[in-house]
């Protein structure tokens, strides 16, 4: 057990776990992926989990079935459950993978119930939220497997007790703790804005580092407001177990990933403390 753990640190110094919602992967040009097939060639292993919220929104809204949040997370019921499952780990997740394949890149698409890779159980307020669960393991040998065979993973974060029960889980949660089974010190939220803003003499200009305190502060004081404030809470919320650091980025910027494990200053830097 302790040479498995070893191995599984030693690999994820070589590796990083990318999140990003399926709305926001739709919309990146080829050259991301292709960045992504260039760093893989290169012998860094990137490892994909991915969300796709406002899809299962729109589908869920096509078949007439009723969804409501509780707190930020999505109810769960079987029927939602089957369209959760229908969505990410089918059409978004292999939208993904042909992305990947077109610019010559291999990739591998699976979910969190394939092979019990990621294992969950129910959060605590299941009562009111369904079949939303956390995650207890994750199989981190499994994605290092499908890395040595020449494959980007890209994970649904879809969960799976030992019953057999599904679980729909949180994708920053979910990214958040696959980076932690696999020894990854940081994270990069890939986003359609350039990092955490602040207006200083009138202008709105990025943030380059952040810790956890300083983003709770901005909130209260209303100058992180809108649409960014769950941006950085999800961001935050990667923040756990061995992950140190996440780098909220934007896809469009040229080469991005690349730079970014260069350890060029790009997008916002969200650290511990």
């Amino acid at each position: 057990m302790e040479k498995e753990k070893l191995r599984v640190s030693n690999r994820g110094q070589g590796s990083f776990v990318m999140k990003c919602g399926g709305s926001t992967l739709a919309a990146l040009p080829d050259s991301f992926f292709d960045d992504l097939r260039q760093l893989q060639e290169s012998g860094i292993q990137p490892v994909i989990v991915h969300g796709g919220g406002p899809a299962i929104s729109d589908n869920l809204a096509k078949l007439g079935i009723e969804t409501e949040f509780v707190n930020g997370l999505r109810k769960t019921t079987e029927d939602v459950l089957d369209v959760v499952e229908m969505v990410l780990s089918g059409s978004i997740n292999k939208q993904i993978v042909r992305r990947i394949q077109k610019v010559g890149g291999r990739a591998w698409g699976l979910s969190g119930v394939d092979g019990s890779l990621i294992q969950a159980k129910p959060v605590d307020n299941s009562s009111k939220v369904g079949f939303v669960g956390e995650v207890t393991h994750v199989e981190a040998g499994m994605i290092q497997g499908i890395q040595d065979l020449g494959y980007i993973p890209v994970i649904a974060p879809i969960g799976v007790d030992q019953s057999g029960q599904r679980y729909n889980i949180n994708a920053d949660t979910a990214a958040g703790a696959v980076a932690s089974h696999l020894g990854v010190s940081r994270m990069v939220v890939v986003t359609d804005v350039p990092g955490i803003m602040q207006t200083v003499d009138g202008q709105k200009v990025v943030l380059p580092a952040v810790t956890v305190q300083h983003i709770h502060e901005m909130i209260a004081t209303g100058e992180i407001y809108g649409g960014m404030i769950p941006k950085v809470r999800a961001a935050m919320s990667c923040i756990h177990g061995d992950v140190q650091e996440v780098v909220i980025v934007d896809g469009s910027e040229p080469k991005v990933l690349s730079r970014v494990m260069q350890g060029e200053i790009i997008g916002t830097r969200i650290a511990r403390e």
